[in-house]
């Protein structure tokens, strides 16, 4: 028998540790206490507050609570994006990060439904205690939002130009907490848009890698037979559109479907962005990886793809979620902020699109059997090794 003695010494330390631990409580780990003494509102005394104003501090609460698991997520997801190489079962941590918070989009969005159990009178009973607060002053908000990779130029304005800055100031024009978070957000590392494509402009294409010789005219070389491919699909809808409707309506339909070619060209030879060559070579990863995604080494590259598109689209539930609630509610009132209440919201969930990209590549992407054959097909199975 091993005395304590005899132990490893720091096994031995453990063991000391724990002996004199006392027993570990749900109450202590979780700090039910702490958390249950913070719904106190500006008095910090639940006897003060008006008989629906727990109901919404205690929702937005959660709200913030999630808030902090997204953006741990989003970090770990975007940590391993910059990484030098991404391995496969890298990649299966990311979808599962990017899962958990589209899971957590998803349940805020219903609990939206718990705020709105609060009658539009019993809200305006203790709305005027919030002036001139606001929402938008949640720094984790707008933290989430520079994670993904919203520009300060994509905003939608709350007010005058840079207002999303000075609603995060204290009263008195001073730097917040609220305020340095942010600033450190900004300033630590790319955002998850930036370091998922500088991982799709490494994609191999065709069975060669990004700064390999050569690699640039197989890049092309894809893009040709691809465009050609894209052509014929778009010739035979043009062909059936054409059958079934009248004469006078041909040069129509025509210009429908040659507006369709210009612009599949157009985007995937990046003449819009040649500023970004990055940005560019990523669009031809994506258009690769969804095309050919039944091939082993693609099929995890496109689960990440497919789980970006499903948190954008999950944020902007959430989002639209949220402006439906608040009209509910207060119908089309001046936010206590001084936004416009509503349309702001509203505008947010339409163009905050941190993905366009991704989005567009679903209506460039053909049928399976249309898509052009692959030279170097056996470079993405499991038996090609690195």
């Amino acid at each position: 028998m091993i005395t304590l003695a005899r132990r490893p010494v720091r096994i031995r330390i453990l063991c000391e540790i724990m002996a004199t631990k006392p027993p570990t409580t749900y109450w202590d780990y979780i700090r039910v206490e702490d958390l249950l003494n913070l719904q106190g509102g500006l008095d910090k005394d639940e006897t003060t507050l008006e008989d629906e104003e727990l109901v919404f501090i205690t929702v937005h609460q959660v709200f913030e609570l999630w808030f902090k698991l997204v953006r741990h997520d989003m970090l770990a997801a975007r940590d391993l994006f910059v990484l030098p190489k991404v391995s496969e079962q890298d990649l299966s941590r990311v979808v599962a990060r990017l899962r958990r918070i589209t899971t957590i989009f998803k349940i805020g969005a219903h609990h939206f439904e718990l705020v709105e159990t609060i009658g539009t009178r019993e809200y305006l009973a203790f709305r005027n205690k919030l002036m001139p607060a606001s929402g938008f002053q949640s720094a984790q908000m707008r933290q989430i939002e520079v994670l993904f990779g919203l520009n300060d130029d994509e905003r939608v304005a709350l007010g005058s130009p840079g207002s999303h800055i000075a609603a995060l100031k204290n009263a008195d024009g001073s730097p917040s907490s609220a305020l340095k978070r942010l600033r450190e957000t900004q300033a630590d590392g790319p955002s998850l848009r930036d370091a998922v494509r500088s991982w799709l402009e490494r994609t191999p294409i065709d069975g060669v890698r990004h700064g390999d010789s050569g690699a640039s005219k197989i890049s092309e070389d894809f893009l040709d037979d691809f465009l050609a491919s894209q052509r014929n699909e778009v010739d035979k809808a043009r062909k059936r559109a054409r059958e079934v409707a009248p004469e006078s309506d041909h040069k129509r339909i025509d210009n429908l479907y040659d507006r369709e070619i210009a612009s599949t060209e157009e985007f995937l030879r990046g003449t819009d962005v040649k500023d970004d060559p990055q940005r560019a070579r990523a669009r031809v990863a994506m258009l690769f990886i969804e095309t050919y995604r039944e091939l082993p080494l693609l099929a995890w590259p496109r689960e990440v793809l497919a789980s970006l598109i499903e948190v954008e689209q999950a944020f902007l539930i959430y989002r639209q979620r949220h402006a439906r609630m608040v009209e509910r509610v207060i119908g089309r009132r001046v936010g206590t902020g001084g936004s416009s209440g509503v349309d702001y919201l509203d505008k947010t969930a339409i163009e905050y699109r941190i993905f366009r990209d991704l989005w567009t590549i679903r209506t460039l992407l053909l049928r399976n059997e249309a898509a052009p054959s692959l030279k170097g097909a056996a470079f993405y199975s499991f038996s090609a090794g690195d």
